[in-house]
């Protein structure tokens, strides 16, 4: 049989009228680098543990934010993008991190690195995600935040930008709303939501 037609990603989204899909394809490994002022608007409304771990650094955008301010920052990432350590595949440590983890991860990966950071530390230390709003949704999601409640989702109220494969200077604006949410291990109730930015 001979293909008569030859379309990637974008093509398909376009024939099945998803018109909001993006102009380009999505980075291969969904590396979206968080601009630094989210790391600022977090450290306003949360305190962390002297050692923090952000095990999806990029470059290093929220890392060097949370190191100015004086944590001691083990920055890893699957990828290596000229900063921290690369290579090393969150999903395959094992060792207990005495310490928070803060990170913005591939979106289509979220639950799970949630999951296992949440696996990876003692009971009240923190995990810390910069995600989509849009996060909230989704009855498989219902069923996870029951598991693993959010003590606290700081919505931002302004858009925050995260630019694909860290050029801020093509980005012009965000189409997505996005919030910190935070787990303290060992929580149990319901988050309490409040609007940072």
């Amino acid at each position: 049989m001979t293909k008569d037609w030859v379309g990637g990603k974008k093509a398909v989204f376009s024939t099945l009228g998803a018109s909001s899909h993006s102009e380009h394809d999505r980075e291969q490994h969904d590396y979206y680098a968080t601009e630094p002022k989210a790391a600022h608007l977090l450290m306003q409304v949360e305190k962390f543990a002297p050692k923090i771990w952000e095990p999806a650094c990029g470059e290093g955008h929220l890392s060097k934010e949370f190191e100015r301010a004086g944590y001691i920052v083990k920055s890893t990432d699957l990828i290596n993008r000229g900063y921290g350590v690369g290579e090393v595949d969150f999903f395959y440590q094992d060792d207990i991190w005495d310490g928070d983890i803060i990170t913005n991860p591939p979106y289509k990966y979220a639950s799970d690195f949630v999951e296992k950071a949440l696996s990876l530390i003692p009971e009240g230390r923190k995990v810390a995600m910069f995600l989509k709003l849009t996060f909230l949704e989704g009855k498989e999601r219902k069923k996870f935040f029951k598991n693993y409640p959010p003590a606290r989702v700081y919505v931002s109220s302004s858009r925050i930008q995260c630019a694909l494969n860290g050029k801020f200077e093509a980005c012009k604006s965000s189409a997505a709303c996005y919030a910190w949410f935070v787990w303290e291990k060992g929580f149990v109730g319901d988050p309490v939501i409040k609007w940072i930015n």
